[in-house]
Parts: C-alpha cells; sequence; structure tokens
C-alpha cells in the first residue's frame, strides 16, 4: 500500500500565527471548531491553561494540498530548514514574465509579514526563483 495523503508539520513558537499567514499564502482554510463550541478562542480557552495555544491547522479547501499542522515547541529556529515548502507562482513562465510575477507574490507576501531573503536569478539551468521567510523564519521558495 503506499500512502496519498500526508500532512506537514511546523514547529513553531506562535502555532495561529503562523497558520494564518499560511492561510492567506496559499489560499487555505481554518476548519471549522470542534463541535460544541462556536470559535476556536472558545475551544482554545476551554483547554487546560498549558495547552492554550499549542496547535493550530489549516487545509486546501479543495482537498487536493495537504494539511499544514503548527505545533507550539519550547526552543526557537536555529539553523536553516531542512524541509521548505516551494509556492509554485510562477509556474509554465519564463525569463521577465517569471520573475515579475514571483515579485509581484512576493510583495505581497511581504505585507503579510514574510520576509525578502534573496533572489535568484535565472541561468543556463534554472529558472529564476526568490527564497523568502515566513513570520516566525521559516525558509520558503516562490518558484
Amino acid at each position: 500500500m503506499s500512502i496519498k495523503q500526508f500532512q506537514v508539520t511546523f514547529d513553531c513558537a506562535e502555532p495561529e500565527r503562523v497558520a494564518r499567514f499560511w492561510c492567506e499564502v496559499l489560499g487555505y482554510v481554518v476548519p471549522s471548531p470542534p463541535e460544541g463550541f462556536a470559535t476556536w478562542a472558545d475551544y482554545d480557552n476551554s483547554l487546560p491553561p498549558e495547552q492554550r495555544g499549542a496547535s493550530f491547522s489549516c487545509s486546501d479547501p479543495t482537498g487536493v494540498g495537504p494539511r499544514l499542522y503548527f505545533q507550539r515547541v519550547p526552543e526557537s529556529k536555529v539553523v536553516k530548514n531542512r524541509v521548505h515548502l516551494c509556492v509554485r507562482a510562477g509556474t509554465g513562465l519564463v525569463g521577465d514574465e517569471r520573475l515579475a510575477t514571483l515579485q509581484a507574490e512576493c510583495d505581497r507576501l511581504i505585507a503579510l509579514g514574510a520576509a525578502h531573503e534573496r533572489t535568484l536569478y535565472a541561468d543556463e539551468e534554472n529558472e529564476s526563483c526568490i527564497v523568502m521567510r515566513d513570520v516566525e523564519g521559516n525558509e520558503f521558495c516562490l518558484d
């Protein structure tokens, strides 16, 4: 049997903040709160104090993309990610058109709290891409 679905898990300091950032980046949505709770805040307030704000998730409303799960950890990010997301903003585009599309998406994400790390320009082998950081410093690429 082969696995067809998977979840991407982020270790972070503020799970809801990071989840809501990625909702905006990817067009993902926050699922409905558990039955019996009007809001996630209501649910969170029902938990013991040490568990409040400990996790959050979001998902692709089409059901195609993986669920993203964010869990609070005590340590902060220290080194480069070993795994990162590539946001496919320029698929099928080349040259100046691709770079302009990536830059427009970069500008949109900076307004959401992301940071521009560096732009890698096209060469003989690769098209341009932009390396960025999310609201907690996790690297990701616009390609």
